[in-house]
C-alpha cells in the first residue's frame, strides 16, 4: 500500500499483509489492543497466519491444484500440515470467540481469506466445529461480505492459460523487475 499521509505527513509505502495490517491498526487505533496480553495474543496469531497458515496452505494449493506434475509426497506432506493447522485453530477457537480473544482483530482479518473454500484443501469444517463457528461469524461481518463480493466480481473464469501458468509458476516469476 501507499499511505500518502504516513508518519510525519509523508507518504509511506509498505508491502507484506501482516505489516500492512499492523500499520493500519496502529494508525487507526482499531482491531489491535493498545496494551496488555490481548495485544500480544493478536500479534501471536497474526504471526501464526504469516508463518504457518499462509505458507503451508499455499504450498498445498500449489502442489494439489496447480502443479502440472503431481508429487504424492508433497501433496501428502502439505495436506497433513493443513489439517494440523486447522486443528491448532480449532483448539484456539474452543477457548475464544476470535483468534486474539473476545474481539475481532487483524489476526482474524489475515487468517479468514486462507480458510475460504475449504473443499480446495480437502477440508470439511464439520471436522473443526470451532473453526466452522468462527468462519461463519467472520463471514457475516458486513465489511467482510463487501470484500468477498469484490472477489466474486473479479473471480477467475475457466482454467489457467499456459501464459498465465508461466507467469505464476514458470521462469517469468523470477525475472528481475
Amino acid at each position: 500500500i501507499v499511505d500518502p499521509d504516513g508518519p510525519g505527513g509523508k507518504p509511506l509505502k509498505l508491502f507484506e499483509s501482516g505489516a500492512i495490517l499492523f500499520y493500519l491498526a496502529e494508525k487507526t487505533g482499531r482491531f489491535l489492543a493498545k496494551t496488555g496480553a490481548d495485544r500480544y495474543l493478536c500479534l501471536q496469531w497474526l504471526m501464526f497466519q504469516m508463518g504457518g497458515v499462509g505458507p503451508m496452505f499455499g504450498q498445498f494449493g500449489h502442489f494439489n491444484n496447480y502443479s502440472t506434475s503431481k508429487l504424492p509426497y508433497a501433496i501428502e506432506r502439505y495436506q497433513n500440515e493443513v489439517r494440523r493447522l486447522h486443528g491448532v485453530l480449532d483448539k484456539r477457537l474452543a477457548e475464544a470467540e476470535y483468534l486474539a480473544g473476545s474481539e475481532y482483530s487483524i489476526a482474524d482479518m489475515a487468517t479468514f481469506p486462507w480458510l475460504r473454500n475449504p473443499a480446495r484443501r480437502n477440508i470439511d469444517f464439520n471436522d473443526y466445529p470451532n473453526v466452522k463457528r468462527w468462519f461463519a461469524t467472520v463471514e457475516a461481518r458486513p465489511a467482510v461480505q463487501r470484500g468477498c463480493a469484490v472477489l466474486a466480481e473479479r473471480a477467475r473464469q475457466g482454467e489457467m492459460t499456459d501464459a498465465e501458468r508461466e507467469i505464476m509458476f514458470g521462469k517469468t516469476q523470477f525475472a528481475r523487475r
